[in-house]
């Protein structure tokens, strides 16, 4: 999730992405997507298992910011909103 191109940038883990996505974007969850109005899906990966994802959490946490934008841009270089995306299935 972003707050707008080139904002703050949050990564996070779930097992239904379009309700967690739908959480943020109403900021209906205090914590850190509503203190910085991160509100845009901009970029997800879908995994088997939710120990591979937690585990790829990590290590994107644990990455630049700048490895972060990379990720973001190679997927969706002008940072359009992704949620109708995986809203509509």
């Amino acid at each position: 999730m972003a707050s707008r191109r080139n904002g703050t940038i949050y990564t996070g883990v779930t097992s239904n992405l379009p309700q967690r996505a739908w959480q943020h974007r109403e900021g209906v969850a205090d914590g850190f997507t509503k203190r910085y109005g991160c509100k845009v899906l901009v970029w997800f990966e879908c995994h088997e298992t939710m120990e591979s994802a937690i585990l790829r959490e990590k290590q994107i946490k644990a990455g630049s910011r700048q490895d972060k934008l990379a990720l973001i841009e190679m997927e969706n270089p002008t940072w359009r909103d992704l949620f109708e995306e995986i809203a509509q299935g």
